[in-house]
């Protein structure tokens, strides 16, 4: 099996590459960085990566945006998060855009070599593995619309009122607007919400569905 490592810490990445090693796995590629990542994994078309969340430049999210890139671009390629940190909405991301081929493991919770290696086989083979507290952050929170994120609150509170069945009429009315403000209002949940017009589907249903699942 082949592998590339993503981890900025020089001591735990060396380790890693040592570990791997003396289970006959070959790390063709150790880097430290997401774009870094990105490059070695196209270059070496590897069977799995590992990687950390948050290494340079900003120590934010660089491990998981590369991943998801990866995920994208090489579908047949492992992906194991290795890290320290949960990041809810990534994982549910990495775990939503394909069910096979990927792992989320906590550094602290690791207890031996061979769990880690076992889980890593197993990604690389087309299985997953999850740390259970990864599992359990992602059960308490809630899965974030990215639609409804991006609503205005004046937008956000126009959704409410149609979702209680007002018309246009009568959400001008309550909010003390002009009818055509309203249809503007309207018009932009559609748009940040993804909802093309289309025949067969009501927009305002569709919206409402959104906002009530939410």
């Amino acid at each position: 099996m082949r592998v590339v490592i993503a981890e900025d810490n020089a001591l735990l990445r060396d380790g890693i590459v040592l570990l791997l090693g003396e289970h006959d796995i070959e790390v063709v590629a150790a880097v430290s960085d997401g774009v870094a990542l990105v490059a070695a994994v196209d270059r070496e078309r590897p069977d799995a990566v590992v990687c950390d969340v948050r290494m340079p430049p900003t120590y934010t999210d660089e491990g998981l945006r590369a991943s998801l890139a990866i995920r994208a671009a090489h579908p047949e390629i492992g992906v194991l998060v290795f890290s320290q940190w949960v990041e809810t909405s990534y994982a549910r991301r990495l775990l939503s855009e394909n069910a096979g081929k990927v792992g989320y493991l906590l550094k602290d919770r690791i207890v031996s070599t061979d769990e880690f290696v076992g889980a890593l086989r197993r990604v690389a083979d087309g299985g997953t593995a999850l740390d259970p507290e990864v599992v359990r952050h992602l059960l308490a929170a809630p899965q974030v619309d990215a639609g409804l994120a991006r609503l205005s609150a004046r937008e956000r509170e126009i959704l409410g009122l149609l979702a209680e069945g007002r018309s246009n009429v009568a959400i001008a009315e309550s909010l003390r607007l002009v009818e055509r403000s309203v249809e503007k209002h309207v018009t932009a949940i559609f748009t940040k919400l993804d909802l093309p017009h289309a025949r067969s589907d009501h927009r305002r249903v569709l919206a409402v569905l959104r906002y009530l699942r939410a």
